[in-house]
């Protein structure tokens, strides 16, 4: 028996008795059907007065597709016509006929098809953020509408070029998909009818007829967007005759690329309603749809005088506002296409001018005078105005400003008398301690820049670092000198005559001509590309640097900073800059009382440290610290947001930035109570600009992945002697 109910609202208002009806049409999608007890169809018809009547249809999709909707209507308009007494609807071919029709298709030739078709798509293209995977939920729905000028365009543009709307469409959404998935070979799902023409009353039929498949479509940046339509219609044509294989046997035959989770679907369908009133029949007045979906995304294109974006979602996954965002950007891409179809790829634009507005600009206003000049220049500026404070601080070593200055000036003088000049690089092999803070000063003071190697790391590495930057001079210690490959030349700092030469080294008047475009020092990276590259940093974005941090940090001339960081690593910069520059100190002491070895608590106890770096892996393993650290950054690592939540009570910043762009590029606000979620590396460093931008270079919409870019002053030269 056909489940059937009845519901009359004409005693209501009109408003009321919509939304009940809407209340119930609700609650009839929200009961799932049993697809193990017939019929997998239930009807409810909703009594809004005397001739005005809702009939909720609810069936489960494997017993009708769309196509089906309108066949069942037109009959039903027909039997009212003949007010039940009539003859019944002719005969429609049965399911069976079309389940023979497929048996009889070339399956061999259809797989090599979308084989070849596919070929080379190796990664799937995802736009969900998450799937919980729990028990599926009923999807919501967000439309938009383009307007009715925009939709006799792309109606116009379709004809003018030989196209169908549902072409132009899908190559709109290939383009929406690619800034969603960060792909440009992108693949999505689509619906065919499944309606064989050489199937005899087919269209009459009423069933799941319909069949889901891949569509790729590959973006050339330089292409013009036009082109791409006429390629994709092109090869949609060449597969219509192999339409007919199941999606698992396309995704069983292809690579991973044939895996996909977003859905678009042109519903246009044949309408003939049968008879209306006047004929003594039903006049259909309107029909509206919802359709489940097990898609994160789904979107159903639906023609008009006003072509309708219809974007189902999975609320679990997605939420309403992106959905609508997504359909927006649909719309946004047509507008451009109909505008100018010779637009290339790469141009079209998914983001409203006040977006733009936002990513580009209020994100990135950042523009503040900070004190220029070189490492040197910046470090004896603050000399000046604090010459007696504390620069250095060590277990058996500290050093005021002006002695620092002193020791940092006859280096540069040393350095000078045995041939470093000007852009040269010199290597710098030595353990941590308040001489090799000079060292380093004293290289940028002689006008060249300072190659830093930790003597720690493997042989192997620290050969391949010096061969590869071909210092004019490498400076070591007597314990560190066996580290040097024996070609390289080398000044022993600690040697049994070296005090008594640096003493009679003049002071001031060391590096002449240094400007803010020389080398102050190269790191080298991880090797992440298979070997380590030198990244060639110059004095330009150190002021930038430090007054950034500075500020961030909360670093005040009492402050003490803890010199934690390799001096290989370019973390080690900023702790020199962030105290330096500051008028704080900075605390050095031996690399075997910090950690892996020693204790971060015992050593910030003991010299009352305020401010340090630390990886967030390292201060994973610490349990406590004293009060008086009062700033922790955390860089060079993802921070996890259990870690961010024990550490809340501090002033705690994320740090990022690649060596690439001299330490640090964005810092978050101090980061408060978070248990999940990701942390934020947060806003742009002073003069410095950061766009998220797809792979057109187009920037993208706030919550939507994509690479980062960088610009300021503190854009390294480059790797050294890798121009390319």
């Amino acid at each position: 028996v056909l489940p059937w109910r009845e519901a009359d609202l004409s005693g209501l208002t009109e408003a009321d008795a919509l939304s009940e009806a809407e209340r119930l049409a609700g609650s009839e999608a929200v009961e799932r059907i049993d697809v193990t007890t017939a019929p997998l169809l239930r009807l409810l018809l909703i009594r809004l007065g005397e001739d005005r009547h809702r009939l909720v249809v609810t069936s489960h999709h494997i017993v009708a597709d769309g196509w089906s909707t309108p066949v069942m209507l037109s009959e039903v308009s027909a039997a009212y016509t003949a007010d039940g007494t009539g003859a019944r609807p002719g005969r429609a071919p049965s399911f069976g006929e079309y389940l023979a029709w497929l048996n009889r298709q070339d399956k061999e030739a259809a797989r090599a098809a979308w084989r070849a078709e596919l070929a080379g798509a190796d990664e799937p293209t995802l736009v969900a953020p998450r799937d919980p995977g729990r028990e599926l939920v009923l999807p919501e729905e967000r439309s938009v509408r383009l307007s009715t000028k925009v939709t006799q365009a792309v109606t116009a543009l379709a004809r003018a070029h030989g196209l169908t709307v549902n072409t132009v469409v899908q190559g709109a959404w290939a383009l929406v998909l690619a800034r969603l998935a960060g792909r440009t070979d992108v693949v999505f799902g689509t619906t065919v009818a499944g309606r064989p023409p050489e199937l005899p009353g087919v269209e009459s039929m009423i069933g799941l007829f319909i069949n889901s498949l891949p569509v790729r479509v590959r973006l050339d940046a330089r292409q013009p967007v036009l082109a791409m339509l006429t390629q994709l219609q092109e090869r949609q044509s060449a597969l219509m005759a192999h339409q007919h294989m199941g999606l698992s046997e396309i995704q069983a035959v292809s690579e991973a690329g044939a895996i996909f989770d977003s859905m678009l679907m042109f519903e246009n369908y044949p309408w003939d309603a049968g008879p209306g009133a006047e004929d003594g029949g039903v006049a259909v007045t309107q029909v509206n749809s919802r359709a489940g979906t097990h898609y994160p995304l789904a979107l159903g294109v639906v023609p008009g005088e006003r072509l309708e974006v219809r974007v189902a979602y999975r609320p679990d996954v997605f939420d309403g506002r992106r959905a609508l965002q997504v359909g927006r950007w649909l719309t946004r891409v047509l507008e451009q296409i109909v505008a100018d179809p010779a637009v290339r790829v790469s141009e079209t634009a998914v983001l409203e001018g006040s977006e733009r507005a936002l990513v580009l600009e209020r994100w990135n206003s950042t523009d503040r005078p900070v004190p220029a000049g070189t490492l040197g220049e910046l470090f004896e500026a603050q000399v000046r105005r604090s010459p007696d404070a504390m620069a250095v601080l060590g277990s058996d070593q500290q050093w005021s400003y002006a002695e620092l200055s002193r020791a940092a000036d006859r280096v540069a003088g040393e350095l000078l008398a045995r041939g470093v000049r000007r852009g040269d690089l010199v290597g710098v092999v030595m353990e941590r301690s308040a001489d090799t803070v000079a060292v380093l000063l004293g290289v940028v003071k002689a006008g060249a820049g300072f190659v830093p190697v930790d003597p720690a790391y493997p042989q192997e590495r620290i050969a391949y670092v010096l061969a590869d930057a071909a210092p004019s001079l490498v400076v070591c210690t007597a314990a560190t000198e066996s580290a040097v490959p024996a070609q390289a030349v080398r000044w022993v700092f600690d040697a049994s005559d070296a005090a008594a030469v640096l003493a009679r080294r003049p002071l001031g008047a060391v590096g002449m001509g240094v400007r803010e475009t020389d080398p102050a020092y190269v790191i080298y990276t991880s090797g992440s590309t298979g070997v380590p590259k030198g990244v060639v940093v110059t004095h330009s974005g150190i002021g930038n640097l430090a007054a950034g941090q500075i500020e961030r940090f909360g670093v005040r001339a009492d402050s003490r900073v803890l010199q934690l960081a390799s001096w290989s690593f370019d973390a080690a910069v900023s702790e020199m800059c962030m105290a330096l520059l500051s008028g704080a100190a900075l605390v050095v002491v031996d690399g075997d009382r910090l950690p892996p070895h020693g204790s971060l608590e015992t050593v910030a106890a003991e010299f009352e440290v305020t401010h340090m770096t630390v990886p967030p892996s390292v201060l994973a393993t610490v349990d406590t610290l004293p009060e008086a650290v009062e700033t922790l950054v955390v860089a060079g690592e993802e921070c996890p947001p259990w870690l961010a939540q024990r550490w809340s009570g501090r002033r705690l910043v994320n740090a990022y930035g690649p060596t690439e762009t001299t330490v640090c590029a964005a810092m978050s606000e101090p980061l408060r109570s978070m248990e999940e979620g990701s942390v934020p590396i947060g806003s742009p460093l002073v003069n410095t600009r950061v766009f998220v931008l797809d792979d057109f270079l187009q920037p993208m919409a706030p919550g939507t992945a994509g690479e980062l870019y960088v610009v300021g002053p503190g854009l390294a030269r480059g790797y050294l002697g890798r121009p390319g």
